[in-house]
């Protein structure tokens, strides 16, 4: 893990010179986020380790020759970056945990230059680039050359506001109809353009770029008397600034996202470039109140738009062996966020998939998911090759028990037919310790393959047992006793896991996590589940024979009776800890949808409710939705249930609905 955080602050270091000083980028923004975020993460978790030229100690490039350096009196910060939903809720949960009820400003995240502008009298006095967030560039020259920056105020005020200097579309595309007639090379984009426009050592090539500009933030708002950030935005406007007109006040997490989504559906039709949206607690006290971190304030952050096309590099391709001893590419890449979540691994199915794409080790390949829920490779960058890369070639042996592989008739896929190959019982092992199942922090899918190799955990209960084994697990390479302790206090939380997950983690086939959901309601304790006649198990909604008669195969074993004897005599817990299932005919066995904000309810509270009466949750409507439940601007969920004729609800009929 040391090596790939010096491989990432390398890589980060370079595109930040190539971004910020040549203006020159060799990745994709989007890659540049990916890289800093895994960086970041690696950091935090050892913060030992952190190099003093690492990229997340500054925010941003160098000071090229030409312009005269400036010390910001206060720091220009850079902002946090989340890319989910879920992650923008935590940032909310955070802040209302300090005592806080928040109001937000939200603000688009234009992608272009950041700038500090300072006056004196009134009058501008200079300019100057963000730089390494300290020392800036002095860029007065060509900024007087932006007609939106006001070179008199309206006051005769000594201040410093912060904005975006960037270039509208359509200026972009008139600058490369004359370039192109001129046979002078196109600019890539107007983030670039903008850069490089600002940093010209002559203004008037500053001058025909025709910038743009919003100012967003006045650092030191108290010293004028002003409490919260949309009376600091109306002063700046006041005094002559061009302020966003897409800035919006709010009330409420729920309404931040609303803003995001109706932002993004728009986001094509601005005449400027965005990458997001800023999210701001609006109480100047507030924000004193929650401070900083070394890097970013606390109440603050970036949401980023979801990249169109995510790019990445293809490290390698692996051979896993599945529990049914097929074989399946793997591709290994570099880290990279789709949709909200990091991705490093994805299946390339079959050796036919991988040669259909041509894919090479080595190549920039884009991914995306598919169904939202399993990352997927798209295709190849074939402009991005070197040459370097290597070919693809399908292995003939197992890469665990070296067993000959087998192809079955009309089938794609290759299998070890060795039933007691170790790989097989090592994706058990891994299952039992994941996040969805018992999840133990700290036993990730190559430190489960390090300690059965060592034989410290042969099966899921000498999980329980490495206790006996911590000073063997302290001498191996990158554990140490801070690691060890946490990963046994893990162990030992894990124990408390309700029911569902226990029956999730042990691997019944056919039994996925939903399933096991519905069964521990209904069971409530593993003695009444593995009791459970086929007759018993088919009566439940959503339990079929196939899962049945899996579920009475698998506790017909002696071996598995043995291991959850052995489970209950280690303390793990064996009893259904969530809301147990009390049947209403409102709800039982129907199919709800939730759309809209909710006010009454979380989501999460709203779906309990209804698990709790009988009744289960999709994020889909279809002819199989029963009900949908519609809170505040509800979006295209709702029309579809009317098309489809489908009962819907209030969420004040919903509250109705559920018993006294």
């Amino acid at each position: 893990m040391k090596e790939r955080m010096n491989e990432l602050v390398d890589i980060v270091n370079e595109a930040d010179y190539n971004y910020h000083t040549l203006d020159n980028p060799t990745i994709t923004d989007q890659e540049y986020d990916n890289y800093l975020r895994e960086l970041i993460e690696i950091e935090e978790e050892h913060p030992e380790w952190i190099r003093e030229d690492s990229p997340t100690r500054h925010a941003g490039g160098k000071i090229i020759e030409g312009f005269e350096k400036v010390a910001h009196k206060i720091p220009m910060m850079s902002l946090s970056d989340v890319f989910s939903e879920s992650e923008l809720i935590s940032f909310d949960e955070r802040i209302k945990k300090e005592g806080i009820t928040p109001e937000y400003m939200c603000e688009l995240k234009i992608d272009g230059l950041s700038v500090s502008l300072l006056y004196e009298d009134g009058k501008l006095v200079r300019a100057a680039t963000r730089g390494d967030g300290v020392i800036g560039e002095d860029i007065t020259h060509n900024v007087k050359t932006i007609k939106v920056i006001p070179l008199k105020l309206k006051e005769k005020v000594d201040i410093e506001v912060r904005g975006e200097i960037f270039m509208n579309k359509k200026t972009l595309e008139e600058l490369n109809k004359k370039r192109k007639e001129n046979n002078q090379p196109l600019l890539q984009n107007c983030r670039n353009a903008a850069a490089g426009s600002i940093r010209q050592l002559d203004s008037k090539i500053a001058a025909e770029r025709k910038l743009d500009n919003f100012i967003y933030h006045l650092p030191n708002p108290l010293d004028y008397g002003i409490h919260t950030h949309s009376e600091a935005i109306e002063y700046m406007r006041h005094l002559g600034f061009k302020i966003n007109p897409n800035n919006r006040l709010v009330k409420s997490i729920n309404e931040v996202l609303e803003f995001i989504e109706e932002k993004g559906k728009i986001r094509p039709t601005l005449p400027y470039d965005i990458d997001g949206v800023v999210v701001k607690v609006n109480s100047i006290d507030d924000q004193i109140k929650l401070g900083y971190t070394a890097k970013y304030p606390k109440w603050a952050t970036a949401y980023k738009f979801p990249a169109e096309e995510v790019l990445t590099k293809l490290k390698d391709i692996i051979f896993t062996v599945g529990r049914t001893g097929q074989i399946t590419p793997n591709a290994v890449l570099d880290p990279v966020i789709v949709a909200g979540s990091t991705i490093s691994r994805a299946t390339l199915h079959n050796e036919d998939y991988v040669k259909e794409k041509d894919l090479k080790i080595g190549d920039i390949v884009s991914i995306r998911k598919a169904g939202d829920v399993i990352p997927e490779v798209v295709e190849r960058k074939e402009s991005r090759r070197t040459g370097k890369e290597k070919d693809f070639v399908m292995i003939t042996d197992c890469p665990m028990c070296h067993t000959k592989l087998i192809k079955k008739e009309g089938q794609v896929d290759y299998y070890c037919p060795n039933e007691h190959c170790p790989a097989r019982h090592v994706e058990s092992l891994i299952h039992f310790v994941s996040r969805d199942a018992m999840n133990i922090d700290g036993l990730g899918d190559r430190i489960m393959e390090d300690l059965y190799n060592f034989k410290f955990i042969k099966n899921i209960v000498d999980v329980y047992n490495l206790e006996s084994h911590k000073k063997d697990l302290i001498r191996l390479e990158g554990y140490g006793q801070k690691s060890v302790d946490n990963l046994l206090e893990s162990i030992e939380n894990s124990k408390k896991q309700s029911l569902e997950k226990l029956i999730f983690a042990l691997g019944i086939p056919h039994v996925g996590a939903k399933t096991a959901k519905i069964l521990a309601a209904n069971y409530e304790t593993m003695d009444n589940f593995m009791n459970a006649t086929e007759e018993d198990l088919v009566k439940i909604k959503d339990i079929g024979d196939i899962i049945a008669k899996s579920i009475r195969d698998y506790f017909n074993k002696e071996d598995n009776i043995e291991i959850i004897t052995k489970l209950k005599e280690l303390g793990l817990n064996m009893n259904y800890l969530g809301t147990k299932v009390e049947r209403n005919e409102l709800f039982a066995d129907k199919t709800f949808v939730l759309t809209g904000s909710l006010t009454l309810f979380t989501r999460e509270e709203a779906k309990e409710q209804i698990e709790s009466l009988g009744g289960k949750t999709t994020d889909s409507v279809s002819k199989k939705t029963d009900v949908v439940i519609v809170g505040e601007n509800p979006g295209s969920k709702y029309q579809k249930a009317r098309d489809l004729n489908i009962t819907i609800w209030t969420e004040e009929e919903f509250k109705n609905n559920l018993p006294e």
